[in-house]
């Protein structure tokens, strides 16, 4: 029940960050904040679940899930944080979407599709770092992430 759960909510959070941008109402800032939220309440949850089986890929999905909460509120809060952040930012979104493909890779050894997840997260934030330098386009990094979380949430759909 829980991992269907999860996977649900991931594929919900990945269509919320792909619908959004759509509208364009959001602000860059908010955007990304945005984005970036979802994938730590992700992540908590994750670290949550499976703390009873996996303790050091709990540890490590709860480490980066805070640290992402902190980033992201900082980013919805305090639209001044992104000024000063910038061009680090579209990297900093693009490592954390590569290290959450590692964590994945980690904690998912055990699972059909886990490792596809992890290599997902990986290539998603490579190509989120080659985007975001030549295009810097908020709709479209977004949409990378939320990508990754439907991604994420089929494949755990799928393994049975």
């Amino acid at each position: 029940m829980k991992s269907k759960f999860i996977s649900l909510l991931a594929v919900l959070f990945g269509l919320i960050i792909i619908i959004f941008p759509v509208i364009g109402v959001i602000g860059v800032s908010s955007l990304i904040g945005l984005s970036v939220l979802l994938v730590s309440i992700y992540l908590l949850v994750v670290g949550v679940a499976i703390i009873d089986y996996n303790t050091s890929g709990s540890i490590i999905d709860l480490i980066l899930g805070i640290v992402l909460l902190l980033l992201s509120v900082g980013l919805i809060f305090n639209p001044a944080i992104l000024g000063f952040l910038t061009e680090i930012t579209l990297y900093l979104a693009g490592i954390m979407l590569i290290i959450v493909g590692l964590a994945s890779l980690i904690n998912n050894r055990t699972s059909r599709y886990g490792f596809y997840i992890g290599i997902a997260g990986i290539i998603l934030g490579v190509v989120y770092i080659i985007i975001g330098t030549y295009v810097s386009n908020p709709i479209i990094l977004g949409s990378l992430i939320g990508i990754w979380l439907i991604i994420s949430g089929v494949l755990k759909l799928m393994d049975r």
